[in-house]
């Protein structure tokens, strides 16, 4: 044991197995909201670096030995988590945890052939939950994709309500209005919950006067956000064709996801034995076997045409260098995969499309799951995400029927400074809210905040 921390009451005990990016971010999130955590890794020196910088237990072996989950105390452990390199470690460290008691488990498994068989598989080894990074960044893509003049979109009430995220271009008519006028001369079916201006994050309010630059965010049902988009000058079409540099695991979900929409893919790979595995897993894609970093390779196989451009290498260096050249040499919509969690500042400054980054979707869904297993109350979370690089969250509320919420106007509750409540969904209907509405048993309320740690609606009100 590296170091020893107090017992925290209103946390979970918590086991991290693998200490890598994912790892990483899981430790930092995970330890922020207020959970004992104790990490487990091969690695002693990232578990010294580790456990000084985040105040965790730190236990060096092999995660999937029994007398090193009982050092780590898995007896005593409330959930147990496997992010190492490997799918078959990870199920089995879990494996191992449940054989010592009743405990939560979450494994990250990425390989094509167990993700396809994920739901089965997690029933089977009684998993509460299997997480695939890069199926989840595909996915992440593929919904992007399909509205390529946007920087993000994100889902909730089972895809009925999207959160989307633009960028507001010079000359267009949002430049100067306010949230009112754009409520009243636009769309009173959409909600701007969130603007980034200036790397600045604001909750605005009716008075807030949108300027040409800034990153807003919108909720509304999904036709009502293509609607939106397509007044005020968006082209709302998917793209006809993808590029795609790199044929790992993310290009291959990536082009099932849109082989699947009709959409036209080009994978460019540079080990020929990939390209004929994947010729057989995509037999609708044109797989090329060359260097997609090189520059003559681009042109030759069209990338000053092409509508969409993805770089998939396992490098950020190259992805970052790639999107950079398809910026200057296309009109093509980018995606940059950044699998790095460093230096989030200079990234962020870079004209590099849309951004996706594995280990914050993988924690998000995991935190998600750890803030539900934490409350008590049955109104938990359904979905959360992270926005504006880290800097905000939208979380999906279930309001059970005992809660003290139910019934009131919004306009009499008295919520947190630096909150919105974006939408209601009831039913088959999507309320954007207004002050004299009222909370009903069943609803789920998506609410955007610069907070942390919400777990249950009630967290709301200051």
């Amino acid at each position: 044991m590296s170091k020893n921390k107090s017992s925290d009451s209103r946390g979970l005990n918590i086991i991290v197995v693998g200490c890598g990016k994912v790892g990483v971010t899981l430790i930092d999130q995970l330890s922020k909201e207020g959970h004992n955590i104790t990490i487990i890794d091969n690695n002693f020196s990232k578990i010294q670096h580790l456990s000084n910088l985040y105040d965790v237990m730190g236990v060096c072996g092999n995660g999937a030995t029994l007398s090193i989950q009982q050092d780590a105390g898995v007896e005593t452990a409330d959930l147990f988590i496997a992010v190492t390199g490997s799918d078959e470690l990870n199920l089995l460290c879990c494996t191992v945890a449940m054989s010592v008691k009743d405990i939560a488990t979450i494994a990250r498994v990425r390989t094509p052939d167990y993700s396809e068989e994920a739901e089965k598989l997690r029933a089977k080894l009684g998993l509460d939950m299997i997480i695939n990074p890069e199926l989840e960044s595909a996915r992440e893509a593929a919904r992007i994709l399909y509205l390529p003049t946007v920087l993000e979109v994100n889902k909730f009430a089972h895809n009925n309500v999207e959160m989307v995220k633009f960028k507001i271009p010079e000359g267009n008519k949002l430049d100067g209005m306010t949230l009112i006028q754009l409520n009243r001369s636009i769309s009173s079916d959409v909600l701007v919950c969130g603007v980034d201006r200036d790397g600045a994050i604001h909750i605005p309010s009716g008075q807030f006067i949108l300027r040409a630059g800034d990153k807003i965010s919108i909720v509304a049902k999904r036709k009502s956000a293509r609607e939106f988009l397509y007044k005020i000058g968006f082209d709302t079409h998917q793209v006809k064709d993808a590029m795609i540099i790199g044929g790992g695991k993310s290009a291959y979900y990536l082009a099932l996801q849109l082989i699947r929409a009709g959409i036209e893919v080009k994978i460019i790979e540079q080990d020929k034995a990939r390209c004929e595995e994947l010729s057989s897993l995509l037999p609708k894609a044109t797989i090329i076997n060359g260097d997609g970093t090189d520059e003559d390779i681009l042109r030759e196989e069209g990338i000053e045409d092409v509508q969409s451009f993805v770089p998939l290498t396992g490098i950020d260096e190259e992805n970052v260098m790639l999107t950079l050249f398809a910026r200057q040499n296309s009109q093509a919509k980018v995606i940059t995969k950044v699998n790095r969690l460093t230096f989030r500042s200079v990234i962020d400054s870079l004209d590099l499309g849309s951004l996706i980054y594995p280990s914050f979707i993988t924690s998000e869904a995991i935190i998600r799951y750890v803030r539900a297993k934490k409350d008590s109350m049955e109104s938990n979370i359904e979905t959360l995400y992270h926005i504006f690089s880290q800097r905000a969250e939208a979380i999906e509320f279930r309001v059970h029927k005992d809660c003290p919420l139910i019934g009131k106007p919004l306009m009499d509750l008295k919520l947190k400074n630096e909150l919105l409540l974006a939408c209601i969904t009831r039913g088959e209907s999507v309320l954007i809210p207004r002050g004299q509405d009222v909370l009903k048993a069943g609803d789920s309320v998506v609410v955007v905040t610069v907070h942390t740690g919400f777990t249950d609606i009630e967290d709301i009100l200051a």
